[in-house]
């Protein structure tokens, strides 16, 4: 596409450069232009905590039960689950959800992050339990490769990906390998190495495919990944017994993010604040002291229990005193830069299948926004709205600092999605970027067994959640399974009984 047609293009820059701590925008050059709206936050108190200064804490004003900190899918499944208690639920952006947000184009919705949840895990099962049931995806996911859709790329896709016949063997001795393989028995050893030293002796293409894999699931190419991830994942998208039980809304979990705020809002306005960056997480004798900036203002309340439902790296830097290998083990989990890039067309361009990888691109993966309703009766697709996402490596998250950068990271998917396969050269009315600077933890090698079982073990009256505490996977079944952990340690603290609760001991799990 001429750079000119790109001209007339639309892009939207959306969402905080920085999960946690987003950038002043106010501070960074923007260009004068009407063919691009950024929308984001000036807030500067996240990245004065991260420099250490210490903000003036005026005395309490408010006693709680709970406070709960950062309104993702973690914090709002803890505050459902605490609904009989007197919470208060702290949330720094102006909207519910994290990572996982639902936003629309005239009325379609689509995904800026998480895109759906697991019918027979922690994530289905709270579907169900407030009430929110999905739908089944039902379609294992497909590859672009050399212009070519190859259907269920680790299933019958294997017989035709356009490659020799000399790669087409590798990729299935590569899935038979890690299907003979025993995770249960072998997790500690596996989960302890990278990726790579399975791959040795494989096609080059082998690991290009899980190189986009791993960082849009778990962050992290295959040098980095912890082997034990990738060999869990071949077990479930190629094992003997796979069945694709996702499920999903139009919208992804945004859909589910605002479907647990709607239920939460009419009866706890009051103690559900947006735009409260929480600055001082200070343990007292018999309570703990909570220090956030709302509206200009300093505010401290105090609570008997807090549940820290916020990434590690924020989490370290405004909870008081915690211990030096707690401290060290959260320092230890990386985060990666991870846009996605919305492109809106207004005819069909691609419905073939739900998530479609890309390797070898600018983006890694696209999912079709509506393809779990498209075919319900009297639906008709006003827009094929395609979310690719975009992880980053660690070192680019400096594109994500003003609009220049965020529009061409933008402008390079569009690019590359155009050359894709022939019929794809079909330019959208609109381009929305989603920034977002540090949302997806890392699995490196030691994260699940080492890393996380030390960094989310309870501090005093002070407990923590988010999906960086509890799993493998950078997923919306860990941030609920951490939710649940983090409340049934936080009530037994609150019911007089010191230390964990006997269940809260194990490691992971959903």
């Amino acid at each position: 596409m001429s750079t000119n047609r790109r001209d007339f293009i639309k892009f939207v820059v959306a969402g905080a450069v920085a999960s946690g701590c987003p950038v002043d925008l106010s501070a960074l050059p923007v260009p004068s232009t009407n063919k691009a709206e950024v929308d984001g936050e000036n807030n500067t108190i996240c990245h004065q905590v991260r420099d250490g200064k210490v903000f003036s804490r005026p005395p309490a004003s408010a006693r709680h039960d709970i406070a709960i900190i950062g309104g993702g899918m973690s914090g709002l499944t803890a505050a459902y689950l605490l609904r009989q208690r007197d919470f208060i639920l702290l949330e720094k952006e102006l909207h519910w959800g994290g990572n996982a947000y639902l936003m629309d184009y005239q009325g379609d919705a689509y995904a800026t992050g998480a895109a759906f949840v697991v019918a027979d895990d922690a994530s289905g099962r709270f579907a169900k339990e407030i009430g929110f049931d999905a739908l089944p995806i039902d379609n294992w996911d497909g590859s672009i490769i050399k212009g070519e859709f190859v259907a269920d790329t680790w299933g019958e896709g294997l017989d035709h990906l356009p490659y020799s016949i000399a790669v087409r063997e590798s990729f299935k001795k590569f899935k038979q390998q890690l299907l003979s393989i025993d995770i249960k028995k072998r997790m500690l050893e596996l989960d302890n190495v990278p990726a790579t030293d399975f791959m040795k002796g494989y096609a080059p293409e082998v690991k290009e495919w899980w190189d986009a894999y791993g960082p849009s699931n778990w962050g992290a190419t295959s040098e980095n990944s912890a082997a034990a991830t990738v060999v869990y994942e071949m077990h479930g998208i190629a094992g003997p017994e796979r069945k694709d039980t996702r499920a999903t809304w139009a919208g992804g979990i945004g859909a589910l993010s605002k479907k647990l705020s709607d239920i939460l809002k009419p009866e706890f306005s009051d103690r559900m604040l947006t735009g409260a960056t929480t600055v001082a997480v200070v343990p007292q004798k018999n309570e703990v002291h909570v220090t956030y900036m709302h509206d200009g203002k300093l505010t401290t309340i105090a609570a008997k229990a807090v549940i820290m439902a916020t990434p590690k790296f924020i989490t370290r830097r405004i909870v008081e005193g915690l211990p030096a290998k707690q401290d060290q083990a959260m320092h230890k989990i990386r985060y990666i830069p991870y846009p996605v890039v919305n492109l809106i067309f207004d005819k069909p361009v691609f419905n073939k299948g739900y998530d479609t990888w890309c390797p070898g691109n600018k983006f890694t993966d696209f999912v079709v926004a509506d393809w779990v309703v498209r075919n319900q009766q009297g639906y008709q697709q006003k827009h094929n709205i395609l979310s690719c996402y975009t992880p980053l490596s660690e070192d680019d998250r400096g594109y994500l600092l003003n609009e220049i950068g965020a529009r061409k990271i933008a402008q390079s998917v569009l690019k590359d999605f155009q050359k894709l396969f022939p019929g794809s050269d079909v330019d959208p009315v609109e381009v929305h970027i989603y920034r977002r600077g540090h949302p997806m933890f890392m699995c490196t090698p030691g994260l699940f067994t080492q890393v996380q079982p030390v960094a989310r073990q309870p501090f005093g009256r002070i407990f923590f959640a988010n999906t960086d505490s509890e799993s493998p996977v950078s997923d919306t079944s860990g941030a609920i399974t951490a939710a649940r952990r983090a409340v049934k340690e936080a009530e037994h603290r609150l019911a007089g009984k010191p230390g964990e609760p006997r269940e809260s001991a194990a490691v992971g799990g959903s």
